[in-house]
């Protein structure tokens, strides 16, 4: 909490490493092996460098780094997200549509922080390969 507390005052502070525990739970309405957007896959993959800095990634059916992990083209698509006590909503979740709106923080190469109100299209997990094993990621698709 006090961690999530210190990213909401100051975004450089807050150190990024790998992943972390997913202290919450998926809600529907859900969807099952959803093929997501070509679009949508190269931002996963784009996350994927980011996150796992010394791993290689790509989509399926591209030429890549021959050690490459292929990410899945599949996902779980959720409505809601709860974390503790507090239930975050989605576009995906009609009747909640005005509670899906967020203010998200990016750092800047300059290192300025700039924030964009935002909607929350839907949360999904998604299954990757790693060098110990398969590993789920929770994540938010934001638009």
């Amino acid at each position: 909490m006090e961690r999530f507390w210190l990213n909401l005052r100051n975004i450089q502070q807050s150190i990024v490493t790998e992943s972390e525990s997913f202290p919450g739970k998926m809600l529907g309405p859900a969807s099952e092996n959803v093929v997501m957007s070509n679009s949508m896959l190269d931002l996963l993959v784009e996350y994927y460098l980011a996150t796992y800095e010394i791993l290689e990634f790509q989509k399926p059916f591209r030429e890549g780094h021959e050690n490459s992990r292929i990410i899945s083209v599949k996902m779980k698509q959720f409505g809601r997200c709860r974390i503790s006590l507090e239930t975050f909503r989605s576009n995906m979740s009609a009747r909640h549509v005005k509670n899906s709106y967020v203010l998200a923080k990016f750092i800047t190469q300059d290192g300025s922080v700039d924030c964009y109100p935002r909607q929350v299209q839907f949360f999904f997990s998604h299954k990757v390969d790693l060098l110990d094993g398969e590993l789920e990621h929770n994540l938010a698709f934001i638009r």
